[in-house]
């Protein structure tokens, strides 16, 4: 989809390219008959006046563009979404770009869509991210059929109509997993994000393979959005199953942090009677107590390789998908060989 632009209006109204910008900018020196056809047409063709000054020229907005489809508390509490955002600032100030980042409803991608679309018409942006991806996800045809230069930070999609940034999280969850088994539990549990996203699928798949390869027939999986809450809320119940598991995987460090407390609040010694490990190994991880074994990666700098990878590309060159590097464990004080059979449950009363 071709960015309107001043020639094309001034084409099909018959005048010339200073005409239209007079009647776009509301200036003097076309009759008021040929300013409403004039603003008739940059209607139709979707331009918009308020981008006239570099849109029209041809200019680069020299913008970046990150519209995010959750909930705008998200950013607040996220430390995976703080870290990228500070690698993508990073990059693009030192190019002289700058990142506009807007919220939409979290269960409407056609409002995201429209966003980019708008975007793109106005000349707001040179290019956008599209982070959360989903399988079959809608976005991404329709952003490369508006013809907006965009990079996936995720697994690349089917057909990669885009090129993508991603690192294979079926590596991290083989780690820990394998870091649990060698400690000797057999029942473990993971508290997973929103299953619809393209990540998840690939850390669940992992997840099932390896228990299954492992020989762990007490393998759980409990989906959620990601928040604090809905990790204490899955922890809670968890703990309340029988036989209950004595080792807990999480999707984000926020919900493996908001499980420890809810652990400890229902009676239960971390790491003597549950083993924890997070993912995306933000400081928090290493203040709490005892520190969280942690699936770790430098997030700030997959940021800042994943505006290199949009800024090559809205330059026009020859881009293609890049596997970055996946999280590694790191083992701290959270994790240890499972309790014994005799000592498999606490003896406060809170368990209850």
């Amino acid at each position: 989809m071709k960015r309107p632009t001043i020639a094309d209006i001034a084409r099909e109204a018959g005048v010339s390219k200073g005409a239209v910008s007079y009647a776009l900018n509301d200036r003097p020196g076309v009759s008021e008959v040929t300013r409403a056809r004039i603003l008739a047409i940059a209607d139709r063709l979707g331009f918009r006046a308020s981008a006239a000054a570099r849109a029209l020229a041809g200019a680069p907005a020299k913008v970046v563009g990150l519209a995010l489809r959750r909930p705008a508390s998200t950013l607040g509490v996220e430390p995976f979404f703080m870290e990228l955002v500070s690698g993508l600032e990073a990059e693009l100030s030192i190019r002289s770009y700058a990142l506009l980042l807007q919220m939409v409803p979290d269960d409407d991608p056609a409002a995201e869509i429209e966003v980019y679309r708008q975007w793109w018409i106005e000349g707001r942006v040179d290019g956008v991210l599209l982070c959360d991806v989903r399988a079959d996800d809608p976005r991404v045809p329709a952003v490369a059929e508006i013809g907006l230069p965009a990079v996936v930070v995720g697994p690349p999609t089917e057909g990669e109509l885009l090129p993508s940034l991603w690192s294979d999280d079926a590596v991290s969850v083989t780690e820990a997993v394998e870091h649990l088994a060698g400690l000797g539990h057999r029942r473990i549990a993971r508290v997973a994000g929103i299953p619809e996203l393209a990540h998840t699928g690939a850390r669940s798949r992992a997840f099932a393979e390896t228990c299954e390869r492992l020989g762990i027939t007490g393998a759980t999986t409990v989906w959620t959005d990601y928040t604090g809450e809905a990790g204490a809320r899955a922890t809670r119940d968890l703990l309340h199953t029988r036989p209950r598991p004595t080792a807990i995987v999480y999707d984000n460090d926020i919900m493996a942090i908001a499980g420890l407390a809810t652990a400890q609040e229902l009676g239960f010694a971390v790491p003597a009677e549950l083993s924890i490990v997070a993912w995306d190994d933000s400081p928090v991880c290493g203040l709490v107590h005892p520190p969280l074994t942690a699936l770790t990666r430098d997030i700030v700098a997959y940021g800042e390789n994943a505006a290199r990878l949009l800024l090559a590309v809205i330059a026009g060159d020859e881009v293609t998908s890049r596997l970055d590097e996946p999280a590694h464990l790191v083992a701290r004080a959270s994790t240890a060989p499972p309790p014994t059979a005799e000592n498999q449950e606490p003896t406060t009363e809170n368990k209850d």
